[in-house]
């Protein structure tokens, strides 16, 4: 077996790579994984309950088999999103559990009484409706499902690196909470279309679908993204930006409150108040967070095309793989290049083995910015660890998918600039050397 060469220069950094002290027991893995499956099992339950009681057996079944439909959609969008450093999907799942029982559940009951005691403080229960839905329940909602992100933020701190990790699992946690709300909904307004016998000319429950489901299955997961860019802000800001860190989610929070505030107040606009702020707002702020949300990604991949060249250097990886990694078309190619020729185990190997590059070189972009941990050396060394374990089964396919998606650069014309694709054959690369396999990528560039 070759032996691994020897660990690169570290960059500066406030790292010390202490080793943690003895957990006390409510601190053990098991522990707080039980207590979080149990209380989430049981809000599920309860929030089961109350929606069934609201709609009825039938109206449930209804609006569940429509409320699901976004579901796959908005998720694969997200994890589209995440594709650079894809994080664990048991992160994925609390965030969607937490939205879809822990949040909703919250929801429901803080607004239901805050409601009430509006209704019974000004005796008004038009005014009180008003209130709950543009005052109260954006607070309530928003503040509920900023606690997954939270929690994410504190307790799996190394699967969150970025911008791109908070508008995941916000988005993934809204998406959850919108299910519930949508299921409510929907069987709600069944309820109603049964009530009136279908006798209405238009459908309540075909209306609350398009609105819901067609035209802005997004706005919930809009509005709690912008917390997790707050979130993301602050696991970008080094350790000792302490204002920054809990300033910037707080901010994110608010603007999520104030955009679900106008959503919820559209209608006491006008006749045309929602369509007005669809229009002019949600549809201009999702096309504008959807923009910053790819130009963040294709910033990652250069951080992972500037940050990996020292690890080439010192043997650890490829001298071509720096390029592979930063491309996700390339990274497409080894995959598919392990799988046709040693089988989905090669592909998944090939999977990982990017993944841990990536969370490497973004390792290295923290350090080298003095925002690493004091585990940053512990941590480097697993990942080095993981990608030797994966090499024999990596390399040749990112060297094969680099040799597919790096163009091959003319010869040039001492003089004359580039030589003509199809020029005479006395001007061919024999009369110049041998052509470099990968022209475009030094990895020894200062």
């Amino acid at each position: 077996m070759a032996t691994p060469p020897p660990y690169p220069t570290q960059p500066d950094s406030n790292a010390d790579g202490h080793a943690r002290g003895h957990a006390h027991w409510w601190q053990m893995r098991w522990v707080r994984y039980g207590g979080l499956i149990t209380l989430l099992a049981l809000s599920g339950l309860v929030i089961l309950a109350l929606v069934r009681q609201q709609t009825g057996t039938e109206g449930f079944l209804v609006g569940l088999g429509l409320a699901v439909l976004p579901v796959p959609l908005l998720v694969a969008a997200f994890r589209w999103l995440d594709r650079v450093e894809p994080g664990p999907w048991r992160n994925l799942l609390f965030a969607f559990a937490w939205g879809a029982c822990a949040a909703a559940l919250i929801a429901i009951v803080a607004n239901s009484f805050a409601t009430r005691w509006i209704a019974t403080a000004i005796a008004d229960p038009n005014s009180a409706d008003t209130l709950g839905a543009t005052v109260i329940a954006p607070v309530v909602e928003e503040s509920a499902k900023a606690a997954a992100v939270l929690l994410v933020f504190l307790f799996r701190r190394r699967d969150f690196t970025g911008i791109v990790d908070g508008v995941v699992i916000a988005g993934v946690t809204a998406t959850g909470f919108a299910f519930t709300e949508n299921i409510l909904y929907l069987g709600t307004a069944f309820g109603t279309d049964q009530l009136s016998g279908g006798q209405g000319l238009v459908s309540v429950t075909a209306a609350t679908f398009f609105v819901r489901v067609v035209m802005s299955p997004f706005a919930h997961p809009l509005f709690t993204v912008l917390t997790g860019i707050g979130f993301g802000i602050a696991a970008l800001s080094a350790e000792r930006q302490h204002v920054r860190r809990a300033l910037m989610p707080l901010v994110g929070l608010l603007l999520a409150m104030g955009m679900h505030a106008m959503w919820n107040g559209s209608s006491t606009f006008g006749e045309f108040g929602f369509i007005a702020v669809y229009a002019s707002f949600m549809v201009p702020a999702f096309g504008l967070l959807t923009w910053l949300v790819v130009w963040t990604r294709q910033r990652e991949l250069r951080t992972v095309r500037e940050e990996l060249p020292a690890y080439a250097t010192a043997g650890w990886l490829g001298p071509v793989e720096p390029f592979a990694l930063g491309s996700m078309r390339a990274r497409r190619l080894a995959r598919e290049h392990a799988r046709h020729h040693a089988g989905k185990a090669a592909a998944r190997s090939v999977a990982e083995y990017e993944a841990y590059a990536t969370s490497l070189a973004f390792l290295r972009h923290r350090a080298r910015r003095g925002r690493a941990g004091a585990d940053f050396v512990v941590r480097e060394r697993e990942l080095l660890s993981e990608l030797w374990a994966r090499r024999d089964v990596a390399r040749p396919a990112l060297a094969h998918a680099a040799r597919a998606t790096t163009p091959v650069a003319p010869a040039v014309w001492p003089g004359y600039g580039h030589m003509p694709l199809h020029g005479p054959q006395q001007y061919g690369p024999q009369q110049y050397g041998p052509a470099t396999p990968y022209p475009g990528y030094n990895p020894y560039r200062s």
